[in-house]
């Protein structure tokens, strides 16, 4: 439950992250594995100790691997097992997208990871950017029965996409929620809330704190992204304390 009226969605990516996302202000945590990878299906045993610690709902990302959103029907049922896995480990809603080779809302694949979520809230997520005609996938994902959609408005960052989320908002005329979401920071949030009355917003508030390990210096690199090596992804408490502060400002 939101702290004010606005809730606070933070993408997490370890334990420590969700912990500390929650602890500092965060409503609900989405859980992902391999941010290089834009988040694909985290494993069940991470879901499992984190819902032992946290009060509020964890969603958690559906995706079998990166590179795009088009799948074949093993790769469907490979995200359709994970789901019942990660059902009977606690997850309380997820989070996925399915497009066709020509960019479009799959609704065929999305229908059956729907089935598969028994009941549980979806979030269609930002393959939703790379749709074209945000119109009509709206009205498709609001059919399939989704609860939500995470959007930057198809631009870099939310700042960017502004004007497509409002008229997201106005489309969606109440009949889905639609979550700002991607670079979002602090500061964009008096002016969108302005645009359309905010329900709900995604924000990362992420850092990396330096490796605890006390090894020699060897040369070697194992991390594929240079801002990771010898680093651990986390959140920064301040950025998500700010985060909220800004949220409940706008109640």
């Amino acid at each position: 439950m939101s702290k004010g009226n606005i809730v606070f969605e933070a993408p997490v990516y370890t334990i420590e992250a969700a912990l500390l996302a929650v602890e500092h202000g965060a409503d609900r945590v989405e859980l992902c594995a391999d941010f290089g990878e834009g988040g694909t299906t985290p494993s069940p045993g991470l879901l499992k100790e984190i819902k032992k610690h946290v009060p509020v709902p964890v969603f958690v990302m559906i995706r079998c691997r990166g590179g795009d959103f088009l799948y074949s029907e093993r790769e469907l049922q490979a995200m359709q097992t994970d789901m019942g896995i990660l059902l009977e480990n606690g997850a309380d809603g997820f989070v996925f997208g399915a497009l066709t080779s020509s960019g479009e809302v799959d609704e065929s694949a999305c229908n059956k990871l729907i089935q598969g979520a028994k009941g549980k809230p979806c979030t269609f997520h930002r393959a939703f950017d790379l749709i074209l005609d945000k119109k009509s996938a709206l009205e498709k994902i609001v059919s399939l029965g989704f609860e939500r959609i995470l959007t930057s408005g198809g631009a870099p960052n939310v700042a960017a996409g502004s004007e497509i989320i409002a008229k997201l908002f106005l489309w969606a005329c109440d009949r889905i929620i639609i979550i700002p979401g991607g670079g979002l920071n602090a500061a964009d949030l008096r002016d969108l809330h302005q645009s359309w009355p905010l329900k709900e917003v995604h924000s990362s508030c992420k850092a990396f704190r330096k490796s605890a390990m006390n090894l020699p210096p060897t040369g070697l690199k194992l991390s594929l992204i240079e801002e990771m090596e010898g680093k651990v992804l986390t959140v920064d408490p301040q950025l998500i304390r700010s985060f909220r502060a800004a949220l409940d400002d706008l109640d």
